[in-house]
C-alpha cells in the first residue's frame, strides 16, 4: 500500500484515543505509544509487533509504520508525537537509526516512562504549559527507552517505496553537499519523478525540504550545545553562513543568535520560578 507522509505542525501532540487500523504512513516526529486498554498490532518494515496493556513503543522519525487492531472490546492508547527539536542529546540517534523491535513489554517499562506520559498528558491541558518541561519529559522517555532497544541503520529497514527512500536519503545526507540531480542519480530515478514526489507528497520543493531538515539539526544544537553558530551552520550542511542566515530568518523570523538567546532566557526564567 502506498504510504502517506504526515507532517506534524506542533512541537508536541498528546492524545488518549481508541486504537484503530491505520494504513502505512511516516512523519517527521518521534511517536510514542503507551497501551492503556486492550491490544494493538504495530507494523514496522516487514514485521508486526504485538502490544498489550502497559506496553510502550517508540517509532523514530521517517520510519514507515502502521497499526492493526484485532481484539474485541476497548482498545485504547496514549499517542504522543514530538518534534526532533525536543530530543536534545538524542537527536543524532533518532535521525540516523531506529529500533529493530520498537516495543518494550510492560515488565520492562521503567516507571519514569509511565510518569512522563502521565505528566505530558496533564501539561498539554494547561494554558501555561512549559516548552522546557515538555522537552525534559520527552528526553526522559528517550533516555529510558533507547537503552532497551537494539538499534539499526534506518536504511536497513527494507522498502522499495519512493517516499521512504526519499526521506531516508535526506536523513542520511542532509549534512553533505547534495542536489536534486545527485539524489535522483543515487536513487536510480529521474529528477522529474523525484521533483514530483517533493511537490506532490511533501508540498514543497527539494531545497525547501532539505533546508527544513538542516534547520531541525540547527535548532537542537542552538538549544542544547555551546557550539558556535558558524560551526553549527557548517555542520548542518549549509554552503554559506549567508544562505543559512537567510533561510533561518525566513522560517523563524529572527536571527540564530536571537533564537538561542530567547530560548536560554526562557529556560532561565522557568528555572527560577
Amino acid at each position: 500500500m502506498f504510504p502517506v507522509y504526515e507532517e506534524k505542525k506542533k512541537n508536541l501532540h498528546v492524545h488518549l484515543r481508541t486504537s484503530a487500523h491505520a494504513s502505512p504512513h511516516l512523519h517527521n516526529s518521534i511517536e510514542f505509544i503507551y497501551i492503556t486498554e486492550g491490544t494493538l498490532e504495530l507494523g514496522m518494515g516487514q514485521e508486526l509487533f504485538h502490544m498489550e496493556e502497559g506496553d510502550f513503543a517508540v517509532i523514530f522519525p521517517d520510519v514507515i509504520h502502521h497499526y492493526q487492531v484485532f481484539s474485541q472490546g476497548e482498545n485504547k492508547a496514549v499517542y504522543l508525537w514530538a518534534k526532533p527539536a525536543l530530543a536534545g542529546q538524542f537527536a543524532d540517534v533518532i535521525q540516523s537509526s531506529c529500533p529493530q523491535n520498537p516495543v518494550i513489554k510492560k515488565e520492562n517499562v521503567h516507571r519514569d516512562i509511565v510518569n512522563a506520559v502521565s505528566c505530558l498528558r496533564v501539561s498539554r491541558k494547561e494554558p501555561d504549559s512549559s516548552l522546557v518541561i515538555e522537552q525534559a519529559y520527552v528526553q526522559i522517555l528517550l533516555a529510558r527507552s533507547i537503552p532497551c532497544f537494539r538499534l539499526m541503520e534506518k536504511s536497513s529497514v527494507e522498502s522499495n517505496d519512493i517516499i521512504y527512500q526519499t526521506v531516508s536519503y535526506i536523513a542520511r545526507h542532509f549534512r553533505n553537499e547534495v542536489s536534486l540531480e545527485k539524489m535522483a542519480r543515487d536513487l536510480g530515478i529521474s529528477k522529474f519523478t523525484l521533483s514530483r514526489v517533493f511537490s506532490g507528497t511533501f508540498h514543497r520543493n527539494f531545497n525547501q525540504f532539505l533546508n527544513e531538515q538542516r534547520l531541525n539539526y540547527v535548532t537542537v544544537h542552538l538549544e542544547c550545545t555551546d557550539d558556535s553558530i558558524t560551526d553549527i551552520c557548517m555542520n548542518a550542511g549549509f554552503e554559506s553562513q549567508r544562505t543559512f542566515n537567510r533561510v533561518f530568518r525566513e522560517r523563524y523570523r529572527m536571527t540564530p543568535r536571537e533564537y538561542r538567546n530567547l530560548y536560554r532566557e526562557k529556560y532561565l526564567r522557568e528555572e527560577l520560578t
